[in-house]
Parts: structure tokens; sequence; C-alpha cells
């Protein structure tokens, strides 16, 4: 008799497309882009909801996901759902404080996490996996903005680098357990440096990239199962900030937008690709997330 088999979960093989939404081009913008499965960008679609930049996005529900707060301005606790086709749905009345420039991820498969975020803030609000948003948690680990974060280890989170004001810029990663707790600060490993932005790859690491301290970066951080940060790889890209990223075909990863028109894909096993013309609004301070 052969032995039954499960079927991967959607924590387990990760989700197939992703979304970019909004941002700044000049001007604030509501406008959004689809990821295939393959990692290539559509062309714009018309926003729905509040247009803003220094929002941020991740995963709930195994195939959903969820964009919240920024700065309209003034900043906002808003948030909008993406249904498992990709759809955004109009703004919810927000919960918790408003912010921008802060992070978000997912952990124990279903669920997210949004953190930190400007001015030098700490607060955490989970989502629950059916995309409804808690008030402040106390924050754990150092206040800051600009922070990056993602999934690894298949059900776990992290946060990591950001500022705690101006031109200062740390290096520290925070963890975020199956059960959405936020652990006390890790000693940084990397350069220290702001508005950078990471994705899961590999159906369970992570990648850290790009941002900005004198000026913008292209190097790379990669996140392992046990979610230990590694040194500074060598950027490959135009170097850039303040851009999005998210994973896609179930365990690849794409960096894009930020200024430059370029993106780059990042391979299971974490290999960030050369730069790519980038289809849609170039512009900088959007979100990203998977769904799918």
């Amino acid at each position: 008799m052969f032995p039954i088999i499960p079927a991967a979960s959607a924590a387990d093989s990760g989700n197939q497309e992703g979304i970019f939404a909004c941002g700044n081009s000049g001007g604030r913008v509501g406008m959004s882009n689809l990821v295939s499965n393959a990692g290539v960008i559509a062309s714009d679609v018309a926003g729905v909801g509040t247009a803003r930049d220094g929002l941020t996005g991740c995963e709930y529900g195994g195939d959903k996901g969820i964009f919240g707060y920024g700065d309209a301005p003034p900043e906002v606790s808003i948030t909008n759902l993406v249904s498992n086709t990709g759809v955004i749905a109009t703004d919810t009345t927000g919960v918790g404080t408003a912010r921008s420039s802060l992070g978000a991820c997912d952990y124990g498969g279903d669920k997210g996490i949004f953190g930190y975020g400007y001015l030098a803030k700490s607060m955490t609000n989970l989502v629950s996996n059916v995309g409804v948003v808690s008030t402040d948690v106390t924050g754990v680990g150092t206040a800051r903005a600009y922070p990056g974060a993602c999934e690894y280890g298949d059900d776990k989170g992290i946060f990591g680098y950001g500022c705690t004001g101006p031109y200062a810029y740390v290096s520290a990663t925070n963890l975020v357990s199956n059960v959405g707790v936020v652990s006390t600060d890790v000693a940084g490993v990397g350069t220290a440096r702001q508005a950078l932005i990471a994705c899961s790859f590999g159906g369970d690491k992570g990648i850290f990239g790009f941002g900005h301290t004198a000026g913008v970066l292209s190097m790379t951080n990669l996140v392992s199962n046990a979610g230990v940060v590694a040194t500074d790889v060598a950027g490959v890209g135009t170097a850039r900030a303040s851009l999005a990223a998210t994973q896609y075909g179930g365990d690849k990863g794409i960096f894009s937008f930020g200024g430059p028109s370029v993106t780059n894909l990042v391979s299971n096993i974490g290999v960030v690709a050369s730069d790519v013309t980038q289809v849609g609004t170039t512009r900088s301070g959007l979100g990203g997330c998977s769904f799918n």
C-alpha cells in the first residue's frame, strides 16, 4: 500500500502571483500592477482606495493580501484587502496608530503583522487569517522607520534595518514567532541602512535588498530558514531605495520600482538577476504583497 502524502499547503509552497500598489510619482498615486507567476509585471491598473505612499503590504489567509497605513497626507491607518484573484478592495477604516514607512510580513502560515514606522515607532498590529487588523501591541526592539520585513522558516517573520532619526541607521533585526510575538533586538549583520525592502524565496528563506545611507545602495543580505541574516552580498542591478518586493511563482522573489524603471528577479536559491526593464508608472514608496 502506498503512503499517503499530504498536499502542500499555501504556506509550504508560497503564493504564485504578486501585486504592487500606490506610491509617489511626483505626487501620490493609487494605481496597482500585477505580477504573474513567471515574474512578469503587468501595466497599470486604475487605483482603488486612497492614493498614498509609505504604505506596506503582506499576505494573510494563505492566498490573499493586505495593504496598510501610509501617507496621504496626513498619515493614515486605513487598509485595503487584496483578494485571491488580485482585486484590491476599497478602504477599510484604520485600526491602530496612523503612520508611514513601516514594514509588514506574514507569520503562522495564514496571518500577518505590521510593525514600526515613521517617526521612530515600535508598535505592531497583527492581521488575522480573515484580514482583520488588531489594535496596537506595545513595540519590542528599537523604535525605527523604513525597515524591511519578510517571512522565513515557512511560518515566521523578520523585521530588519531602518533608521531611528536623520542619518541614524541601524542593522538590528527582530524575529517574529509563528504566533506573532516579536523578539528583542538581534545584533545587526551587514550595512546599516534605511528604505530597503525584503521578500521571501525558496519556500523558507528571505532576502533584504537595496536601501539608502549617504546614497542609494544595491547590496543584499540573505536570511536563512532559521532567521539568521548573512553578511552583505555585492549588489546586482541599479542601486535604489524606497522600492517594493514580493514573492511570486511559489518560491521566487522580485524587487521592483524605487525610482529607476527596472526590476530584479530573485531565484529560488536567492540569486538576484540583472536589471529588466520595468512595466508600469515609475514611482517610489509603494507596497507589495503576494496572493493566489
